[in-house]
This record gives C-alpha cells, sequence and structure tokens, in this order.
C-alpha cells in the first residue's frame, strides 16, 4: 500500500515540516556527492548500538541519536519517509504548532533510536534514518484524527487502484506490522530483518502514542471553515446521517461536548462570529 494523501487539508502553511523534508533531502544530496568520503560521515553520525553502549562517557555518542535521523541509505529510503512526512506532518504541525511540533518530532526520533539500542545492543551496523521520528507523527496523526482517511494506491493486476482507507486502519495495520517484523527478529535472532530497523518504528510510534495528547492541545483555533461546512456537518448528524470526513475537526469537537442542540448553538454562532472577524 503506497499512501497518496490524506483527506485533511492543512490549515496553515507547515513550515517545520517543510524544513525537516528540506534538511532531509539536503543532507542525502551532500552524501551523495561525498564520493569516498562518504562511508567516514556515516561510520562518525550514523548510529551504531554497540558503540553506543560502550561509549556512555562519549558526548559524541548521543549526538548520534539525533544526527542519524537526518541521514538516509538511498533514493527509495529517502523519499518513502519524507512521502509520508509530507503526508502526515503537514496535519499534525497544524495541531500542535511548529514549535511544539519539531520537539515532538526529535524526541519521537530520539525514543526510536533508544528503542532500536535496546533490541539490538549488541549491533555494530550503522543505523540512520528518519523513519523513527516519523513514526512518531503517524502516532500524533492516529490520535488527532481518528476520522480521516488516506488515499492509498493499491496493486491490482498492475493497474493502479485507488482507495480510500480510514487512518485509523491504515495506520494501525502499518503499526502491527511492524511489531510482528519486529517480534521476528528477537525470535528468529537476526537483528534487523530486511534491513530494516522495525523496533525503531515501534519504539517511534509508541513514544508519540505517549507524547502527543501533552503537545496537541493549541490555545486557539484557527477559524477558516466556511459556514456551510459546519452547517452542513450539524445537520448531517442530526438527520443521523454520515458526517463527512473531510468536516473541520470543530464540527466533531461541538457534536462531542455538545450533544444537544440547544447546548451547541452559541458554539456554533461564536466560530462563526470570529470567522466574519477574521475576515
Amino acid at each position: 500500500m503506497l499512501p497518496i494523501k490524506d483527506t485533511i487539508p492543512s490549515r496553515s502553511f507547515p513550515l517545520v515540516n517543510w524544513a525537516l523534508i528540506a534538511i532531509n533531502v539536503v543532507v542525502f544530496l551532500e552524501m551523495a556527492s561525498a564520493g569516498p568520503w562518504v562511508q567516514e560521515t556515516v561510520l562518525t553520525y550514523a548510529l551504531i548500538p554497540r558503540r553506543f553502549l560502550l561509549g556512555l562517557d562519549d558526548p559524541h555518542q548521543y549526538l548520534t541519536l539525533f544526527t542519524s535521523m537526518f541521514m538516509h541509505s538511498g533514493w527509495a529510503h529517502l523519499l518513502s519517509n519524507m512521502l509520508a512526512l509530507s503526508i502526515f506532518g503537514d496535519n499534525v504541525e497544524d495541531r500542535m504548532g511548529s514549535l511544539r511540533f519539531l520537539i515532538f518530532y526529535i524526541l519521537s526520533g530520539a525514543a526510536a533510536a533508544l528503542a532500536h539500542i535496546f533490541f539490538n545492543s549488541f549491533s555494530i551496523i550503522p543505523t540512520v534514518g528518519a523513519s523513527g521520528a516519523i513514526s512518531g507523527i503517524l502516532a500524533a496523526y492516529f490520535i488527532f484524527f481518528p476520522h480521516s482517511r488516506v488515499i492509498t494506491l493499491l496493486p491490482f493486476f498492475f493497474l493502479p487502484w485507488f482507495v480510500e482507507i480510514p487512518a485509523l486502519f491504515y495506520l494501525g495495520f502499518w503499526f502491527l506490522s511492524q511489531l510482528m517484523n519486529g517480534m521476528f527478529t528477537v525470535i528468529s535472532g537476526v537483528q534487523a530483518l530486511g534491513g530494516v530497523a522495525w523496533w525503531a518504528h515501534v519504539g517511534g510510534f509508541v513514544a508519540g502514542l505517549i507524547l502527543a495528547p501533552f503537545f496537541g492541545y493549541r490555545r486557539h483555533v484557527r477559524r477558516v471553515y466556511l459556514r456551510g461546512e459546519i452547517i452542513h456537518g450539524l445537520l448531517a448528524h442530526e438527520l443521523g446521517l454520515p458526517v463527512s470526513t473531510d468536516m473541520p475537526e470543530e464540527v466533531y469537537q461541538i457534536i462531542a461536548l455538545y450533544p444537544q442542540t440547544a447546548q451547541r448553538q452559541p458554539c456554533v454562532e461564536d466560530i462563526l462570529a470570529l470567522r466574519t472577524r477574521q475576515q
């Protein structure tokens, strides 16, 4: 399954998200042009679990927890990670705010690296990639946008087939697949099955699930919605019709917090009033 996009548009320009993508691409291009020096760069800045544990008194080893998440082993590795970050990261940044999003990204990546070290303590294989940090972003998206859908490309007899999959199912299935592969590496004794740091993915996702609630509540809500979207969502709920997954998150919040129509009305009027003033 190849994710193409999600169904919830970002409400603001995801500055940090695009900056992270740009940094990863620039670092990869610099490494690709380094020639014979690239091996030395990888050995210096990649995370090597055994070296990290033997050098706990060396500050540089702690630095590799962070430098390794901006390095990639090839074009496919880079593009797959940046695709996921571009799809899911903008909404998470919008919910958290740019600074908190950056801190959350770094902490998720560090937690993923520590999980990889824990389950691969004797490994001397350099580990690189942003997938651990991005796994934390996926977990935050899993929590914040349960009503979203992921437009996914599925191969069907060599023909492109685009399907909307609920984000809960898509991300839940992804996490279970990472967990199962990680458990298989423990059972089989293979430290990185297929060259993938499965436990880094699992660790990043679990860290995201734990940290996201502390990072995700904004003190203000950006009012950029149309009157028709709010009214349509509320009317659909009143009539017992399914509410579109494209409805603003405020619609779901209003319905959940104010089960009676009379209670919801002041909240809706406040949102519309703020919308009018900002215009």
